[in-house]
């Protein structure tokens, strides 16, 4: 009965995420290469974003205001020979998302930022971590957030067996759906390392592959004002933006959000989640 009882609470917070304002997430997202890939040597990271500098605007795109339960996911997920990268479609529409978490540290911090700002984010979640602190996850889902799966324990999938992959994938599926009310719809890998194996079983188990187009670099702790900078230099229509709430020190991450985000909204631009290409 309790979980029940989540899941309509789940439904209820969703209603009206098809509707994202006047540009929408309508779009899908691109795939960064129609080539089949072979399994990377190293891992290889998204493609950063071109220059294209803040544009002063006299509005503010309206973040999202309302949820209802999500479509349902006709046929069988795609299996992809590239991850998606970035989104398609009209509208000064942006996607922040978060890997590794959640940390009570830190992940907190930036949900505050979010919610202060009426705005949505994608948090691609470690399985170990998210074990622990299921009730961040349950907070995801009451505001909005999307989950992905970032596998396990964070390891080179390439350098994996099949099956160790498969447990990787599952394993935080599992927690993913017990506390935040519903299987994920997304998987990134970590360190941006993709094979077949890898598309392969993320589409077996209904989870489209995400990239990104603009990459932080956070994780080094570049200095505040350096994300800041990045971020806002790499803005432009359809970039999903990487960052972390894990994996290390984050207080330059959470205090770059804080400035950052206004920015982006102030200059115009939508920031919400995306929808399954095919929805």
């Amino acid at each position: 009965m309790q979980k029940c009882h989540f899941l309509t609470r789940r439904r209820a917070l969703l209603a009206g995420a098809a509707s994202m304002g006047a540009a929408g997430l309508a779009g899908a997202l691109a795939t960064g290469t129609g080539r089949r890939t072979a399994a990377p040597a190293a891992p290889a990271a998204g493609a950063q974003a071109a220059r294209s500098p803040l544009r002063p605007s006299a509005y503010r795109l309206q973040p999202l205001t309302g949820y209802g339960p999500p479509r349902a996911v006709p046929g069988r997920t795609p299996v992809r020979s590239a991850p998606l990268l970035r989104m398609t479609g009209r509208g000064n529409t942006m996607v922040l998302t978060f890997d590794d978490g959640p940390d009570p540290r830190y992940t907190p911090d930036i949900l505050d930022t979010l919610a202060a700002y009426d705005v949505r984010a994608m948090f691609f979640v470690c399985g170990e971590t998210a074990a622990e602190n299921r009730d961040l996850l349950a907070r995801m889902a009451d505001e909005g957030h999307v989950v992905g799966n970032h596998t396990w324990s964070h390891p080179l999938l390439t350098s994996l067996r099949r099956s160790r992959i498969r447990a990787e994938m599952e394993r935080t599926c599992e927690v993913i759906e017990k506390a935040y009310g519903e299987p994920p719809q997304w998987f990134r890998a970590p360190y941006g390392a993709w094979n077949r194996a890898t598309f392969q079983l993320g589409a077996d188990l209904g989870m489209e592959p995400l990239a990104w187009t603009v990459d932080t670099l956070d994780w080094t702790t570049p200095g505040t004002r350096t994300i800041v900078e990045r971020v806002e230099n790499g803005a432009a229509p359809g970039v999903v933006v990487l960052s972390h709430d894990a994996g290390g020190e984050r207080s330059q991450s959470v205090r770059a959000l804080r400035d950052y985000l206004p920015q982006l909204l102030d200059s115009g631009y939508h920031i919400g989640v995306p929808r399954r290409p095919y929805v």
